[in-house]
This record gives C-alpha cells, sequence and structure tokens, in this order.
C-alpha cells in the first residue's frame, strides 16, 4: 500500500482510483472536496509535501499563465488587467510548479498543459515532459492533449483507444460564470486515467528508508 498525495484536486477522480484500490490516497486543494470525502485537505498542498508520501500527483495545477495558450497575455494583458498583474501571476505560477516538481518524494506526476518558454525559465530544474496522453487513448471520445513531468515513473501505458475524438472541453463559452464553469470542466480529470495511474504506478516497490 502506498500513501498517494493528489494535490490540487477537487473532484476526487485520480484519489479515488488509488483508495480503490487499497491505497492510502488523500487529495488536497485550496476548495473542499466535490464529493465531500473525508480523505480531502484543504489548504496549500505545499505545506504537505514533507509527510512522507511515496507518490505525489498533481492533478490540475493553475496554470492560465504557464501555458502556450494564454503566453499572449504577458504582452497584451486582457481589458481591466496589468502586464504587471500577468507577469507576477506567471512567477506564482511557475513557483507551485517547482514546489512541486522538487518536492521530497520519491515519485512525481505533474500534469500540465505545453508550455511557453517564459514558464520554463522561471521553473526551477526545469525538464521536458516525459510524455503527453490523450483522453481517447484511455476510453474517452474526445482530444485534450495533456503534457505529464514524470519522475522516477515510467510513461502510461494506452489502455483502450476508441474513436469519436471531438474536443468537447475546449469550446469557448465566454467569460464570467459561464468561463469558471468551463474553466473547471477543463480542469477535471479524466476516470481512464486515473484509472490507468493507479493500476500502473500504485504497484511499484516502495523506497525503503535508510
Amino acid at each position: 500500500m502506498a500513501r498517494v498525495l493528489v494535490a490540487c484536486e477537487r473532484s476526487g477522480i485520480v484519489r479515488r482510483a488509488f483508495a480503490d484500490r487499497g491505497h492510502d490516497a488523500w487529495s488536497c486543494d485550496l476548495l473542499s472536496a466535490e464529493d465531500g470525502s473525508n480523505r480531502h485537505i484543504v489548504g496549500d498542498a505545499r505545506a504537505l509535501l514533507g509527510d512522507g508520501w511515496d507518490l505525489l500527483i498533481v492533478a490540475h495545477p493553475p496554470c492560465t499563465r504557464l501555458c502556450n495558450s494564454g503566453v499572449r497575455w504577458l504582452s497584451g494583458p486582457p481589458p481591466g488587467r496589468t502586464r504587471e498583474a500577468m507577469w507576477a501571476e506567471l512567477r506564482e505560477g511557475a513557483a507551485l510548479f517547482s514546489a512541486f516538481w522538487n518536492a521530497p518524494i520519491e515519485r512525481i506526476c505533474v500534469e500540465n498543459p505545453v508550455m511557453h518558454r517564459h514558464a520554463k525559465a522561471l521553473i526551477a530544474g526545469y525538464a521536458p515532459p516525459a510524455q503527453s496522453v490523450q483522453p481517447w487513448q484511455f476510453g474517452h471520445g474526445e482530444t485534450k492533449r495533456t503534457c505529464l513531468w514524470l519522475r522516477n515513473l515510467q510513461p502510461l501505458q494506452p489502455t483502450r483507444i476508441v474513436d469519436g475524438r471531438a474536443a468537447l472541453v475546449h469550446r469557448h463559452t465566454g467569460w464570467g460564470k459561464r468561463g469558471l464553469e468551463r474553466a473547471a470542466n477543463r480542469s477535471r480529470f479524466f476516470t481512464g486515467i486515473a484509472e490507468a495511474m493507479a493500476d500502473q504506478w500504485g504497484e511499484l516497490p516502495l523506497a525503503v528508508a535508510a
């Protein structure tokens, strides 16, 4: 049984995949768990990184300023925002990614979209992602390319390749409340990928304490 921390997760999808296989799995987010689980910690996951975990999975960290799709805002911010604020948010996002990527945990997976060069330059010990995955490789008829940064983990192997590959969660639905709902849907983890993680990484030998 492994001790698994799933950071930046409200849905509980990854947590439940590991817990269902007998692991001591916990999720953590600044907001409460959508499923009301008592195995969810409300707070900053960085405060938990030294608590003896065997595996850290960062399910969907805030990535707006790190990803390629948002790089345009660094030079031309949206209405009501300043360039300085955009760069401050970029530095904050890079610091969060750095904390997770360099955590004192044997095995680490950090999920994030493709990054732009400014983000890469700000991340401590940056390395290219080990792989990118698509939902349609794991039983979901949808496209959403996701990069996985892996430390001491083998790349995920596809489990069920399906057709019907529509970019369902990427269609723009506006700003305001609808924009927030769209962001929440985009960050929701796919159950097929979560189950593959639990099946393929959950049974790895645990590190022996020195």
